[in-house]
């Protein structure tokens, strides 16, 4: 029998204790006894905290709770909470959408990709095929269609979904730097990160592409009472200006020397 690996998925929280679906992060955790599940309340200004202590409060070995002061964003909110996961003995670590779009069960799956040594991250991907259910407004879908692939050309990597808030990497020290920095976006957040791994490695984004896999996603719901509103289309469409700005022009020396920059 191989050695047990432990994962701890980060779940940024805003405003979030009527979406919150406590009995489905139980029943996950007592499944799988070596997972751990980092709340991240970012700055709720509802019953979030409340919902998520008594999660705590059934499963203190497996739930930690983190409380950001202030409403920070997901991207912040979820940087915080993978740098948390650097100090503990953790083999995988990633981030997980709190609304449960993609299932709790999906975990596993992911897991086991990492399992396999020459695979360094697993990301979820809504793609609509036959035998899966997936669930998005056509807008939505669109919309995100034609981000994914302005995306793709600046990544200089053929993937299909940058966006979906399901991602799990396997854990070590540059992962570590690929989140030591907030980020410099937030609706788009995911693909600055990604971005990141070829400054900090030294490597071309095509080979490290090799070593992740996207997992075309068995289920996928859009679920009532999402914060994304018109205008955070418009956002993401200036922030990816931004995200041009800083990979594909000068300005790319003095990012890359942001991230290498060491806090005081």
């Amino acid at each position: 029998m191989g050695s047990v690996r432990k994962t701890l998925i980060v779940i940024p929280c805003y405003n979030e204790s009527q979406r919150l679906k406590p009995e489905a992060f139980l029943s996950s955790l007592e499944k799988n006894r070596d997972l751990v599940f980092l709340f991240v309340n970012d700055g709720s200004d509802d019953d979030t905290l409340a919902v998520l202590t008594s999660i705590k409060n059934k499963n203190v070995q497996q739930v930690e709770i983190m409380t950001l002061d202030k409403n920070s964003g997901k991207a912040e909110a979820v940087r915080r909470g993978i740098l948390k996961a650097q100090g503990g003995a953790i083999d995988n670590v990633g981030y997980w959408d709190a609304d449960l779009a993609t299932p709790l069960h999906m975990i596993d799956e992911f897991c086991a990709l990492l399992d396999n040594g020459d695979v360094d991250a697993v990301i979820g991907s809504r793609v609509c095929l036959l035998g899966r259910k997936i669930e998005r407004k056509a807008l939505r879908h669109y919309l995100g269609r034609l981000f994914a692939t302005f995306a793709s050309m600046l990544l200089g990597i053929r993937i299909y979904d940058t966006q979906c808030g399901a991602k799990i990497f396997r854990n070590s020290p540059a992962l570590k730097d690929i989140f030591s920095k907030p980020f410099k976006v937030r609706w788009t957040f995911d693909v600055e990160m990604l971005a990141r791994f070829p400054l900090v490695l030294g490597a071309s984004a095509r080979e490290i592409g090799t070593k992740w896999v996207e997992y075309p996603l068995l289920e996928w719901v859009d679920v009532k009472g999402s914060k994304i509103r018109w205008k955070d289309y418009v956002k993401g469409g200036i922030e990816f200006g931004l995200l041009l700005f800083y990979l594909r022009s000068p300005a790319c020396k003095a990012y890359k020397k942001y991230l290498q920059t060491i806090d005081s």
